[in-house]
């Protein structure tokens, strides 16, 4: 059966709350810089009330690749859970509004629309602050068979393995995906979600994913070693593809005993790194599900990710698909 759609995404549903804030800031809130932290409600109260003048922007890690994706020109749906409250609604209609399919039902009277404080220093490096709220209720009742078996690739983010539901709809999908002779891709999501769940990251990887996207901190925290290489040499042959990032020096992308090395797209000024590596999914997905090679689909990657660093927000502003045609 062919695939109606190129990528399913399954994550977090987020609201995003984006303010600047300078590295002493950081310090006397006793946030390391560049770290996701989860928070509960009354924290984000209290940060929240201590930051400066904030946008809103829908974001949450697989959500952003999913609009990505669909402004490339591809096809894209996105599982994750909202409340029917406020921010529920913006969630929706956002992503709705940028061409990505979410039937996700919303919950009543239970937690409210996550959202991010994500801080902003001056060399645009974002720490985010994340209260999951409705998040948590994400489960494997949620996971729609048919809805995985239509995409050529399922692509889960790292940060779910942080709540047992979660987990197992993660889990769910990964099954359905492969027993429909269809591919698995994770994000590794960030070093400190590493460091959370090593172990089962590493068994999930070894046995559940063919794509693997991770930086290069995420990939020697992944294997507790001290040097790129030595994880490379770790990781090579654990998935049929994994591709890591380096910020601005570029990307690397393995394959068998081959390594592919892909320079960064130039970029006048980085304003904000907030979905930089979600982005960089979506083009490289975007080019694999198309059929191109591994160093084409990572060019398209890093010309997905230039765009998003160079603004405020964890989303595209540009039709991506003119861009490349560009």
């Amino acid at each position: 059966m062919s695939a109606a759609r190129q990528v399913v995404a399954i994550g977090n549903a987020i609201v995003d709350v984006l303010s600047h804030a300078k590295d002493s800031f950081l310090e006397q809130e006793g946030l390391a810089k560049g770290s996701m932290n989860l928070i509960d409600a009354n924290r984000a109260d209290e940060l929240y009330k201590r930051t400066g003048p904030a946008v809103e922007a829908s974001g949450g890690s697989a959500a952003n690749t999913a609009v990505g994706i669909a402004s490339l020109g591809g096809s894209s749906a996105f599982v994750g859970k909202v409340c029917d409250d406020q921010l529920g609604e913006v969630f929706t209609h956002d992503i709705r509004a940028a061409g990505v399919t979410f039937d996700s039902a919303p919950i009543t009277g239970g937690p409210p629309t996550a959202r991010s404080l994500i801080l902003i220093t001056p060399d645009g490096h974002r720490t985010m602050n994340t209260m999951l709220g409705a998040c948590v209720e994400l489960g494997p009742e949620d996971v729609d068979a048919a809805l995985i078996e239509s995409a050529q690739v399922t692509y889960l983010e790292g940060y779910l393995w942080d709540k047992p539901k979660a987990k197992d709809a993660f889990v769910k999908a990964a099954g359905i995906a492969h027993d429909a002779n269809r591919r698995v891709s994770l994000t590794l999501s960030d070093s400190f979600c590493v460091d959370r769940h090593r172990d089962s990251f590493r068994t999930l990887i070894d046995s559940k994913v063919d794509i693997l996207f991770g930086n290069e901190h995420e990939l020697t925290a992944l294997f507790e070693v001290d040097s790129l290489p030595e994880a490379i040499d770790r990781v090579r042959g654990e998935c049929e593809i994994i591709v890591i990032t380096r910020s601005d020096k570029g990307s690397l992308v393995l394959t068998g005993n081959e390594v592919h090395e892909v320079a960064a797209e130039p970029v006048d000024k980085v304003v904000d790194s907030t979905g930089a590596g979600d982005l960089y999914a979506a083009g490289f997905l975007f080019g694999f599900t198309e059929g191109r090679h591994v160093a084409e689909c990572a060019r398209l990657g890093s010309i997905a990710a230039a765009e998003v660093i160079s603004h405020i927000g964890p989303r595209p502003q540009t039709f991506l698909a003119e861009l490349i045609r560009k």
